[in-house]
């Protein structure tokens, strides 16, 4: 039953109807209300929902027990369930996702879907240094409704700067990206830029609401409070992250963008519609020649 469904559901034409041409910013609202509800029945039963279309794992999870279909989405899990690779020259994953479109970043031009470029400087806007990342790798992460919702950091690092801009909350899905132009840079979403304590490189995680996505938390700002109540805003920040510590977290499936400068490369089998976790191999820092080459 629930193949049959899925199959009718991700024919494009209904799921872009029925995650897009809808109120999304009233869904999403409403989602980040009901998710909370802890009444037994409307739990049990929207927990039941998820679990049946979103084929989500449980095995690692802390508990299998939660007050609300919220407490589900954004679970914490068993100590050791995420082991984040040891080697000073690896940049890991900072989430569980499906790996999209990744490459080398030309011309401040990148990918969101084969055919569907965007320019890293629409992203990231005024306050950022988009040409800091020119030539350098980037890849897109895309949570899935029933994955693991929280990110860690990749490496050892600190984080100088958060940008957060409001905006729409599209379908991040394959579908939509290979619909909606410029998705990414329409979408709200937060500009996290960070210096590696190993030779000090720059790189940026950009955290990307979609819909039904009731808020981005970061633990290094205000783990409390959505990062939208303070609006629109730039924040300072020297916060010390250690590679693998929590950063924050999504309160349903989402996307995060991840791009680093000249040198970096993609590791093996990191390739558009892969799986990966948080902790594995995502790039490979510059070697030492590659460091003078780019200095």
């Amino acid at each position: 039953m629930r193949h049959a469904i899925s199959k009718i559901l991700l024919q494009e034409d209904i799921n872009f109807l029925l995650t897009n041409r809808l109120p999304r910013r009233a869904a999403t609202r409403f989602m980040g209300w009901f998710s909370k509800i802890e009444q037994p029945l409307i739990r049990t039963a929207s927990i039941a929902l998820w679990r049946f279309f979103a084929d989500v794992d449980l095995s690692d999870a802390a508990s299998s027990r939660f007050k609300s279909l919220h407490d589900g989405f954004t679970r914490a899990l068993k100590e050791g369930a995420r082991i984040f690779d040891p080697d000073p020259d690896i940049l890991a994953s900072p989430c569980d996702a499906i790996v999209g479109a990744c490459g080398r970043i030309r011309e401040g031009r990148l990918y969101q879907a084969k055919g569907f470029p965007y320019a890293l400087t629409d992203l990231l806007g005024d306050d950022e240094d988009a040409s800091l990342f020119e030539g350098g790798q980037y890849a897109t992460l895309r949570l899935t409704a029933g994955m693991y919702h929280r990110f860690h950091a990749p490496h050892d690092l600190t984080v100088e700067q958060v940008v957060y801009r409001s905006g729409d909350t599209w379908n991040v899905n394959p579908i939509a990206l290979k619909r909606v132009e410029n998705l990414f840079c329409k979408n709200e979403r937060a500009s996290i830029r960070a210096r590696l304590d190993r030779h000090g490189h720059s790189i940026m995680l950009v955290p990307v609401a979609a819909i039904l996505v009731a808020s981005i938390r970061l633990h290094f700002l205000d783990a409390s409070r959505s990062i939208r109540a303070g609006g629109p805003r730039r924040i300072a920040c020297a916060a010390r992250i250690a590679k693998g510590e929590e950063m924050g977290w999504f309160e349903h499936g989402s996307t995060i963008l991840l791009f680093a400068p000249p040198g970096f490369a993609l590791c093996q089998d990191i390739e558009e519609g892969c799986r990966i976790r948080a902790g594995q191999k995502l790039m490979r820092l510059p070697g030492v020649r590659t460091l003078i080459r780019h200095r």
